[in-house]
């Protein structure tokens, strides 16, 4: 079974959690996600099943949408409603205009200093390891891009809350949003909720509930729910070759790219289509010494075998 699931993730499990639920109900070994959401958050988690995890590497960099609540006056070391209280204000003078009049600085390309819950590196270890154990250490700024910030919601009070609307660039981390919004208003803050509302073309009105994937599969019809790789990276340039150099592709054979009618520059991945239509290959343009030239990267097709005609 091959395919991408849009997974509508409820508050609690992990993404392992959801993912090893998967596995067991549509008995396929080979299940993996394209972006962790924690625990507290909910919404879109997309799953790929079978041959589909091999292109969880293209799927990284969709753009995210997000509807966040943030807690004003108090600031916690995880940055959001799971971790210690560090720090307590009380955020009685703030107004919903002065939130947006700071929002601004929080769009375009910003700075960020990754949490220490992170699955950033820190000298071979994960951050969140190191939290575990109680260690802070110093992390280094990370350029992201919030293409657009919202505020949707505003409740005052001591511990004042405002719900906002972002779409953002992969890596971006929301709770960290909240945290130097807080922080900018002078009163620190944390993130209480979480929901991603879309990754790219899956939006969370069109996910699946773990509910309905159990019962799909119960009814061995969990098919009907999976989108076809080829459907996911339809935003790819694609490419359709002769039978011939289909079935090369599909024993990892290297093509001259002046036989192909190709426009991309060298380093584009590439769909590689049989004359059939069907998704048999994603390809890399590189330059060789004679020109340009198709490599195989991810091959989807049987290779021929000798006796197969």
């Amino acid at each position: 079974m091959d395919g991408v699931l849009n997974v509508n993730k409820p508050c609690g499990p992990t993404s392992h959690d959801v993912v090893a639920l998967i596995r067991r109900v549509a008995r396929v070994k080979r299940v993996g996600h394209a972006g962790t959401l924690d625990p507290l958050a909910t919404g879109v988690l997309i799953v790929c099943l079978g041959s589909a995890t091999r292109i969880i590497e293209y799927l990284g960099d969709w753009r995210k949408k997000y509807r966040a609540t943030a807690v004003l006056g108090i600031e916690t070391d995880t940055e959001d409603a799971t971790g210690q209280v560090t720090r307590e204000a009380d955020c009685s003078k703030v107004t919903r205009e002065m939130i947006e009049n700071v929002v601004p600085r929080f769009t375009g390309e910003i700075m960020q200093i990754p949490p220490m819950v992170s699955a950033v590196h820190h000298e071979g270890r994960r951050l969140y390891d190191l939290a575990r154990e109680g260690k802070v250490v110093e992390r280094e700024p990370r350029p992201v891009e919030v293409y657009s910030l919202d505020l949707v919601g505003f409740e005052p009070g001591k511990n004042a809350s405002f719900t906002f609307d972002v779409e953002c660039s992969s890596g971006t981390y929301v709770r960290t949003l909240c945290s130097d919004i807080g922080r900018a208003l002078g009163c620190g803050a944390h993130m209480s909720a979480l929901a991603r509302t879309a990754v790219g073309r899956f939006r969370v009105e069109d996910a699946v509930s773990l509910e309905v994937i159990e019962q799909k599969a119960a009814e061995v019809a969990l098919v009907e729910l999976l989108h076809s790789m080829d459907e996911v990276l339809d935003d790819m340039p694609s490419v359709e070759v002769s039978r011939d150099d289909a079935e090369r592709i599909a024993n990892g054979v290297v093509l001259p790219a002046e036989r192909l009618s190709l426009s991309q520059a060298p380093g584009a991945p590439l769909r590689v289509h049989d004359p059939d239509g069907r998704l048999i290959a994603i390809g890399i343009l590189r330059q060789a010494d004679y020109g340009l030239e198709l490599k195989p990267e991810k091959v989807f097709a049987e290779p021929h075998r000798s006796g197969d005609r």
